[in-house]
């Protein structure tokens, strides 16, 4: 899921009649909305709070939203907005969404993914994730085509202490609102290589040749070492997307561009690398969230989304003030 890196740079202030109430009058102008337990056979049901939110329908684009006063919610409450009548979300399916989520005590829009031109999510219908868990029931039983929103207590989204670096003070409810795009199969297996002409990428990133063996030779370009993060997608595959948390399964073959040194390579080892995108620099995660199986990505990554805020690396083959540069096949998801 993508809630910590989305909500980081897009927070926006709706101009909600409630909120403008509330800043108007006193806190005693309002009565909270309080919510009786609203999870029936792991499916979150409807309930008061959601059902006082005015939300958009029009599913193409963001949503919004309005509504009077504070929530307050003990179980996740979820009403469907629009109904689509495709695929009903079952546990531990991987659901492909766009959707939106905001304070659900100011009405102050956390942050979107998934329009104007942007990827959508994957969120895993799990729900042992240990936080956020509000999210999976609302996901649970709705149908591809829906849009959906939900009023989540902080307990089953970011904790009861709240989130305050994204505006959500303790015991602030959460509220979701998402478009379920589709469900994606279960993983295939792995791709033992790519298939597919690489295109140019575009001007600025190394040449990539082939060796007979099969391992990429990386000839970095003359001229500055670029400051700017940068990813070009040389071959476009057809398979699953890449979500954020996935444990993927790539070939990955990295250079320095300051002294262009391989630093890793698991094409020299002989076999691919498996790993979750939680577990990399975020450049890297940033450079393979959201393409899909069966692709070849170029990474350019600047010091402040590689190895730069920890110094460089421990055996000094990457400088704190270094560039670095990747080549990635991404062969499969476990």
């Amino acid at each position: 899921m993508k809630f910590a890196p989305l909500a980081a740079g897009a927070v926006t202030l709706l101009a909600l009649s409630g909120c403008q109430a509330a800043e108007e009058s006193t806190e005693e102008a309002f009565e909270p909305i309080v919510a009786e337990d609203s999870l029936i056979d792991g499916c979150a049901q409807t309930g008061d709070a959601v059902e006082a939110l005015s939300i958009s329908d029009d599913v193409s684009a963001s949503p919004s939203i309005e509504f009077e006063g504070p929530l307050e919610v003990g179980r996740t409450q979820k009403l469907t907005v629009v109904s689509g009548g495709g695929e009903t979300v079952e546990e531990l399916d991987r659901v492909q969404v766009a959707y939106a989520y905001f304070n659900g005590a100011t009405g102050a829009e956390i942050g979107h993914i998934g329009y104007d031109g942007e990827s959508p999510d994957v969120i895993p219908a799990d729900t042992s994730f240990p936080y956020l868990t509000g999210v999976v029931y609302t996901l649970l039983c709705s149908q591809v085509g829906d849009r959906v929103a939900a009023v989540i207590p902080a307990e089953e989204a970011f904790g009861a202490e709240g989130a305050p670096e994204y505006g959500l003070e303790a015991g602030a409810p959460v509220i979701f609102v998402a478009d379920i795009l589709g469900i994606q199969p279960p993983p295939e297996p792995p791709l033992e290589k790519l298939e597919g002409e690489q295109t140019e990428p575009p001007a600025g990133f190394p040449t990539v040749e082939w060796a007979a063996t099969g391992q990429p030779i990386v000839v970095i370009p003359e001229g500055d070492v670029p400051t700017d993060y940068a990813v070009a997608t040389v071959i476009k595959g057809e398979g699953a997307m890449v979500y954020d948390g996935a444990n993927i399964i790539v070939h990955y073959h990295g250079v320095n561009w300051n002294t262009g040194e391989v630093f890793d390579s698991s094409w020299d080892r002989g076999e691919p690398a498996s790993f979750p995108t939680s577990g990399v620099i975020p450049g890297f995660r940033d450079g393979l969230v959201g393409q899909t199986v069966g692709s070849r990505v170029f990474i350019t990554i600047p010091p402040a989304l590689g190895y730069g805020p920890s110094g460089g690396t421990g055996d000094g083959r990457i400088g704190a003030e270094d560039t670095i540069f990747f080549v990635v096949d991404i062969l499969g998801l476990q």
